[in-house]
């Protein structure tokens, strides 16, 4: 006699011997006591939770006459009336499964509507079970939608699929729809020790717990697993050859690991990886169960109360929990989670599983290495820290009055430099080579002192060297620009008129219109400018060329000289006053509009904020 599976063997044969499906079970016994039948039932769920089971079984409930063939519709088949029988031996006339996945055109199914048009041969209902239905084409799915909506009153279908996403939606509402849950590893567990006792096979129970996690909520794969670790250990279910056989990882290890990470210990986190190696165990494997310890070891920190005293590892695992703070345990399990998906793509499967260990080492708060991290200085200490100046090309004259700083900043003209036609002449203009000082309108200088000038014949021009940008401890926070009052001056004014004419040639663009934009004009001469900004990033040397060159195009034969200071009066500047100005004269234009008040105050109307914009005429 051949031998029979497992799977196979146990198949329920009744709703009463079904495990894990309480609430489809409910709900088809209710149905048919009370006899209000669908004509379309559509069950879901992944492998092995029952679906090709509970269509049978509804089958039977509704073509079973009981044993002494005077029953009708029950939701407690008999399993011995000539009906029952053939169904479970799958010889019973009126039920017919189709395979879907094999059988997906319209010509099959259009065979199996042929048959619809028949009455029952045998049994009280046809039925019409299509398994893996979101396999079938869509066009077999068009063919089949007129009958499913209306089919014969002795004609049922049953519907089973693993995908129902991929089910078209005029068939699922023609359909009534149950959803198979996967089943609980402690479901699992109860039915093979159940199973087991009527096999007369010796097991462990650590090792059915194994067996009910490594299913993954399907219990034909359960009882698969089962029948091969029966083989395997020589009709025996022992822990060790079950996990060997499922190359699953010691908890010991795994207790190990997360202890060492909890303590800081990387040579025993390295030593135990080691040892995985040479056993041959699974690195995902290993991973996988770190996840399940760490998740138990989060529910016990938040619940400390909810430990399970029937299992055998309750107690270590309290243990790490208490000694694991909960964002430690949090941080930890998430690393496994996306370590495992990294372990393909390490060229070794071990080397990949080692890394995401020390990852959790090196991301531990505390751990060496992690503690003192190198940053940059402080901006006090860069505001502080020593500036060496500059060697000048000539050695600067001595001060006329020593002991007395001038509060300027100057701008110094190029040595041999020709000093315009219009400046030639004038009384008070600087000869070549003297000085230009320029008073900060911000933080004038009361009393300058000025430059003496010696004789012509022994005079050494001073040229001041810039030691660190002016106003540099000045320049505002990082946003703080946004909120500072704009100040007219008259050379803003003109600066801004210049930048306008060149954004809109076009003249410049990206980080050279936003430099001409941000900038302030300080002083101008006519062949030096001088432009303040308050972020030394725009400041860098191909920005200022190139605007320098933009501005040279356009007509202005200057030499910029940026600096870094406070802004207020900038073309930026300018251009947000006038577009708050504009869009404070649309909202006082909308609030002042009779209609508008008028419905405000009648219908209580609300204006959106923000929905008021001005009209550019120029667009």
């Amino acid at each position: 006699m051949s031998y029979l599976v497992l799977a196979r063997k146990y198949r329920p044969k009744s709703f009463t011997e079904m495990v894990g499906q309480e609430h489809v079970v409910r709900a088809l016994g209710n149905a048919l006591q009370t006899q209000r039948l669908h004509h379309a039932y559509l069950f879901t769920g992944t492998r092995g939770v029952g679906k090709t089971t509970v269509s049978r079984i509804l089958a039977k409930s509704l073509n079973c006459v009981g044993p002494d063939g005077q029953g009708g519709i029950t939701d407690q088949p008999c399993g011995v009336c000539q009906a029952c029988t053939d169904i479970d031996s799958g010889r019973f006339v009126d039920y017919t499964e189709l395979d879907a996945a094999s059988n997906r055109g319209v010509d099959e199914v259009q065979a199996l509507l042929e048959q619809a048009v028949y009455k029952p041969v045998q049994g009280r209902f046809k039925v019409f079970m299509i398994d893996e239905v979101h396999m079938l084409s869509n066009t077999a799915f068009n063919a089949m939608l007129k009958t499913l909506e209306e089919p014969p009153e002795y004609l049922k279908f049953v519907l089973a699929t693993t995908d129902p996403q991929k089910v078209p939606v005029t068939v699922l509402s023609r359909c009534l729809q149950f959803n198979l849950r996967p089943m609980a590893p402690e479901t699992i567990l109860d039915h093979l020790i159940t199973v087991l006792a009527a096999e007369n096979v010796p097991a462990e129970p650590p090792a059915l717990r194994l067996i009910a996690r490594a299913a993954r909520g399907s219990m034909r794969d359960a009882l698969s697993l089962t029948d091969q670790a029966i083989a395997f250990g020589s009709g025996q279910l022992e822990l060790d050859t079950v996990r060997q056989m499922l190359g699953s990882v010691d908890r010991s290890h795994v207790f190990k690991l997360i202890d060492a990470l909890a303590q800081g210990d990387g040579r025993t986190v390295v030593e135990t990886s080691e040892t995985l190696r040479v056993n041959g165990q699974s690195a995902a494997s290993t991973l996988e169960e770190m996840s399940v310890v760490l998740q138990r070891m989060a529910v016990l920190q938040a619940v400390p109360d909810s430990a399970d005293d029937s299992d055998p590892d309750a107690a270590e695992t309290a243990r790490l929990a208490a000694l694991l703070p909960a964002d430690e345990t949090q941080l930890l399990y998430s690393l496994c989670l996306h370590g495992r998906g990294e372990l393909g793509l390490a060229p070794d499967e071990y080397a990949a599983l080692t890394m995401v260990l020390l990852r959790l080492l090196a991301f531990k708060p505390g751990a060496a290495g992690s503690a003192e991290k190198k940053t940059l200085k402080s901006p006090e200490a860069a505001v502080h820290a020593p500036v060496q100046p500059a060697r000048p090309a000539s050695p600067p004259a001595p001060s006329a009055v020593p002991g007395h700083v001038v509060a300027t900043r100057p701008i110094v003209a190029p040595a041999g430099a020709p000093v315009p036609a219009e400046r030639r002449g004038v009384p008070g203009a600087p000869p070549p080579g003297q000085v230009l000082s320029v008073v900060d309108a911000a933080h004038p200088t009361p009393h300058a002192t000025p430059v003496t000038t010696a004789p012509a014949a022994t005079r050494v021009m001073a040229m001041p060297v810039r030691v660190a940008p002016e106003s540099r401890a000045d320049a505002p926070a990082p946003g703080a620009s946004q909120g500072s009052a704009l100040v007219p001056t008259e050379e803003g004014a003109y600066w801004h008129f210049t930048v306008q004419q060149l954004v809109a040639s076009e003249a410049v663009t990206a980080l050279v219109r936003e430099l001409a934009l941000q900038s302030q004009l300080v002083a101008r001469d006519s062949d030096q400018w001088l432009l303040r900004v308050e972020r030394e990033s725009l400041n860098s040397l191909s920005s200022r060329e190139r605007l320098q060159a933009a501005l040279q195009a356009a007509g202005h034969g200057v030499t910029l000289a940026v600096e870094i200071g406070r802004v207020s009066d900038s073309p930026a500047r300018r251009n947000a006053a006038a577009a708050a100005e504009k869009q404070q004269a649309a909202e006082k234009l909308i609030y002042e509009d009779p209609f508008v008040q008028t419905m405000m105050r009648d219908f209580g109307a609300k204006i959106v904020p923000g929905s008021i914009k001005p009209i550019d005429h120029n667009v």
